[in-house]
């Protein structure tokens, strides 16, 4: 019996050859990203030799798709979005607009048409969130501040995104493209459109955050992790068909929903550990089915447009950012951060070539050159998180209007005059109010002990100041902000923030200002525990040392009281 094997075939290379050059691209300090992209290339229809089944290597990138947006859904968290909304919501609309208008302004001078340019801006706008987690969890910042309001940022722009993939069926006939139903006016079919996901949010809504987590915890009570396993994927790939089928929305919201619904469970961190494996396989189905589509002669043939196209990504969005954040009176260092996060395009980009593709709204040419784009964005990024910090000394050197930006007449960067003048004496200097700095203010409360927070959040700023705590808005690296927090006459500084990028800046200014007090910081790496100790930093604080201490005193007292006397 003949068998045809091209599903199996196809599967087959494309794991095996993005395993291959996606453990190339880490031995290169690469994102493993680049390499599936190329393994795609090497086994398209572009390059010669072997070639792949596009057809169905571009359904797998369908199952991907689903998983990815799934993922996406099921970290998806408000209240994150919340505590950084007044500089990600804004920031994050008013750079899509201005990369889209960039993106626009060059599709109309090649000649393209609006539809095209449209798609093409904003696939160059919104920056992949795979990438920006991989990066900020290497440098141990996802969980500061810089690394908070980045995530913020790129949920909005993933936001954005669903909607556009939402509405673009829609309009694509007035744009020039293959519309949902070019015979209806265009008011009708919007209508039509947001009523299908309106009902579809809807239902998700009253009966899918009851009976899917129901569900999930009916399947955990079995004891079976696989059947565990499999209700989570079931979940993602049943609810994004059903709601294509049902409601004709988009898989890419289905599954972004899916993953909504089951955050809802407590079991929603487990289902994302079980899932994981799954998800990350189709990923890089994903991104191989991605590269297959990419034509490397587009370098070759345009490489002014590539160079276009990566000057956008890099420099054009990433300006933007930098100055929407410096204006929202941010520090110099989260201007940076966020601008260096921002400066490469992803999954979602791709989605949006796709479809743009799909509705015959953008030419070939178009797909490829965004792939060119994020092929070499994600290659330098590395490069633009390392530059962060020698870049921040030399702007603040040079640039007196970046200092005066960064500070200028911002109330929060000042202490407020009516502050009890007997608090400032002798008080803690608490730099960072996350989770930690919020435990040691309580109990320093408690105690009756005064304090100052230094916070980067301008929202816990204002917040703390309601509530009458002395509080100043502002990197405490610089000295200013010390100076501010009185620093000259604390008997205390407390580093509780987990961004130990700028400790040592903060050490020598309090050590400058006052030479006897006394300095606590907390750090998560041995490495720059022992170099803070060798430097005389004084009491050190290491995350998983103090949890092992804690956790061996209990052990050894409970033994102790249980030991017959």
């Amino acid at each position: 019996m003949h068998h045809n094997l091209s599903l199996i075939t196809t599967f087959a290379a494309a794991l095996g050859f993005g395993l291959l050059f996606g453990m190339l691209a880490l031995r290169l300090r690469l994102p493993a990203l680049v390499g599936y992209l190329a393994a795609g290339i090497l086994i398209g229809p572009a390059t010669p030799g072997f070639v792949a089944d596009v057809a169905l290597s571009g359904q797998l990138a369908e199952i991907g798709v689903m998983l990815l947006m799934f993922g996406v859904g099921l970290h998806f968290s408000i209240k994150d979005l919340m505590d950084v909304r007044k500089i990600a919501l804004p920031g994050a609309i008013l750079q899509i607009v201005v990369a889209t208008l960039m993106g626009i302004g060059l599709a109309l001078g090649w000649g393209w048409s609006l539809g095209g340019g449209l798609v093409f801006g904003i696939a160059l706008s919104v920056a992949s969130t795979v990438v920006l987690l991989r990066a900020l969890e290497d440098r141990g910042i996802l969980d500061s501040l810089n690394g908070r309001i980045a995530v913020g940022w790129l949920v909005v722009e993933d936001l954005v995104t669903v909607l556009v993939l939402v509405l673009l069926p829609a309009i694509a006939g007035p744009l020039g493209g293959v519309g949902a139903d070019s015979t209806r006016p265009l008011w009708q079919t919007l209508a039509i459109t947001f009523g299908q996901v309106a009902a579809f949010v809807a239902f998700m809504l009253i009966v899918g955050r009851k009976l899917f987590p129901w569900l999930l915890w009916r399947v955990a009570k079995t004891g079976s992790r696989e059947m565990f396993t499999l209700c989570v994927i079931a979940a993602a790939v049943g609810i994004a068909y059903g709601s294509s089928e049902i409601f004709g929305v988009s898989f890419a919201l289905g599954a972004f929903f899916a993953g909504m619904v089951l955050r809802e469970s407590e079991l929603s961190h487990r289902a994302a550990e079980e899932s994981l494996p799954l998800r990350d396989a189709f990923s890089v189905l994903f991104f191989v089915s991605v590269g297959m589509l990419f034509d490397p002669m587009v370098i070759v043939q345009s490489p002014l447009k590539v160079l276009a196209v990566v000057g956008v990504i890099i420099f054009g969005k990433s300006l933007a950012a930098f100055v929407l954040v410096l204006l929202l009176r941010y520090p110099l260092n989260t201007a940076l951060t966020v601008s260096a996060s921002l400066a490469q395009i992803g999954e979602f980009s791709f989605i949006l070539a796709g479809m743009g593709m799909q509705l015959k709204l953008m030419p070939a040419e178009g797909q490829s050159l965004i792939l060119a784009g994020a092929i070499i964005s994600i290659a330098v990024n590395p490069l633009l998180f390392k530059a962060v910090e020698p870049l921040q000394k030399w702007i603040r050197s040079k640039s007196e209007l970046a200092r005066r930006m960064e500070r200028s007449e911002d109330p929060l960067a000042l202490l407020p005059m009516s502050t009890d003048h007997a608090k400032l004496s002798g008080q803690v200097v608490l730099v960072g109010y996350g989770r930690v700095g919020r435990r040691i203010a309580r109990d320093l409360a408690a105690r009756g002990v005064h304090y100052v927070v230094a916070e980067q959040n301008r929202e816990l700023v204002e917040e703390l100041r309601k509530r009458g705590v002395p509080a100043v808005a502002g990197d405490a690296g610089e000295p200013a902000v010390l100076i501010q927090a009185h620093i000259a006459r604390a008997a205390m500084l407390v580093v509780a923030t987990p961004d130990t990028f700028r400790v040592r800046a903060m050490i020598e200014t309090a050590r400058a200002l006052n030479p006897s007090v006394g300095i606590v910081v907390r750090t998560h790496s041995e490495g720059e525990a022992d170099l803070l100790r060798s430097e005389h930093a004084g009491k050190v604080f290491l995350g998983e040392h103090e949890l092992a201490d804690s956790m061996t005193q209990y052990v050894l007292s409970h033994l102790k009281a249980e030991a017959p006397h």
